[in-house]
C-alpha cells in the first residue's frame, strides 16, 4: 500500500476578507482537482507545548507525497498563490505518511 502525502500549513491571516473570499474561493477547486481532502482547518489550534502562537492550521491529505508536490508546484496553484501571500503569512510543510 502506498503512503499518503500531506500538506501542513500554519497560517496567520492578515487580511481575512481577501484570504477567505479571494484565496479560498480560488484554491478549493484546485484542491479538488488534485483529489486532496481537508483533514483539519481550524482557527483555534491548541498549542500544548512551546511558546509558539499559531492562529490557523490546515492539514490536507493527498494520495501520495508526489501528488502533494504536484499540487503545490502546479500552474493552477501558482496562478493563485499570490492571493495567499498578500493575505497571510505561513509555514508550509509537505509530509510523507506512514505506510500501512
Amino acid at each position: 500500500m502506498s503512503k499518503k502525502g500531506y500538506l501542513f500549513a500554519e497560517l496567520t491571516v492578515t487580511d481575512p476578507n481577501a484570504f477567505y473570499e479571494e484565496y479560498m474561493s480560488r484554491v478549493k477547486p484546485v484542491i479538488k482537482k488534485f483529489e486532496a481532502k481537508f483533514l483539519v482547518a481550524t482557527d483555534s489550534p491548541e498549542v500544548i507545548e512551546g511558546e509558539r502562537v499559531v492562529p490557523r492550521v490546515i492539514f490536507l491529505e493527498f494520495s501520495s507525497v508526489e501528488k502533494a508536490r504536484e499540487f503545490y508546484y502546479s500552474p493552477e496553484y501558482e496562478d493563485i498563490i499570490d492571493f495567499r501571500f498578500r493575505s497571510s503569512s505561513a509555514h508550509l510543510y509537505i509530509l510523507d505518511g506512514v505506510a500501512g
